[in-house]
C-alpha cells in the first residue's frame, strides 16, 4: 500500500513567505521596467519636439536640449527613487516576517516544553502511586500466603 497522498500537498508557511517575497520581487522589476518605458517614450517624444522646433528657431533648440536632458534626468531619478523605495519596503517586510517567525518559533518550543515538563510530572506520579500500590498488593497476597495452616490432629498412639 502506498503512503503517498492523492491530493494536492499543502504549501508550508516558509513556500508562502518565499512566494510573497517573490511576487514583492517581481512587482518592483515590472514596475522599474515600466517606468523605464514610460521614460523612453517621454524622452522620444521631447526628442521629436526638439528636432521640429530645431528646424524652426536655433536658439529655441539649445533651451529645449536642456529641458528635455533635465526631464530625462528627473524621470530616470525619479524611476531610481521610486525603484529603492520599493526594495527597501519589500526588506523590510521581510525582516517582519522573519521576526514573526522567530517568536512564534519561540513560542512553539516554550509550549513543548511545558507540555514535556507536565507530561514527565504525570508520569513519575502514576509510576509512584503504581508503585505503592504494587508494594501494597503484594504485602496483601504475602499475608494472606503466610497464614500457618490448621494443625492436623494425631493420632496419639499409646505405649
Amino acid at each position: 500500500m502506498s503512503t503517498n497522498s492523492i491530493g494536492p500537498e499543502e504549501k508550508g508557511f516558509f513556500e508562502k513567505v518565499k512566494e510573497t517575497i517573490e511576487g514583492l520581487w517581481d512587482g518592483t522589476k515590472d514596475k522599474a521596467e515600466e517606468l523605464k518605458d514610460k521614460t523612453a517614450d517621454t524622452i522620444d517624444t521631447l526628442k521629436e519636439k526638439v528636432t521640429t522646433e530645431k528646424k524652426t528657431v536655433a536658439k529655441k533648440t539649445t533651451a529645449a536640449k536642456k529641458s528635455v536632458s533635465a526631464k530625462a534626468n528627473t524621470a530616470s531619478t525619479k524611476a531610481k527613487t521610486a525603484a529603492a523605495e520599493v526594495k527597501a519596503k519589500a526588506s523590510d517586510k521581510t525582516k517582519e516576517i522573519k521576526t514573526k517567525v522567530a517568536d512564534e518559533n519561540a513560542k512553539a518550543k516554550k509550549a513543548i516544553a511545558e507540555v514535556k515538563a507536565k507530561a514527565a510530572d504525570k508520569a513519575k506520579a502514576i509510576t509512584t502511586k503504581a508503585k505503592a500500590e504494587s508494594t501494597s498488593a503484594k504485602k496483601s497476597v504475602a499475608a494472606k500466603t503466610n497464614k500457618p495452616a490448621p494443625a492436623k490432629k494425631r493420632a496419639t498412639v499409646a505405649k
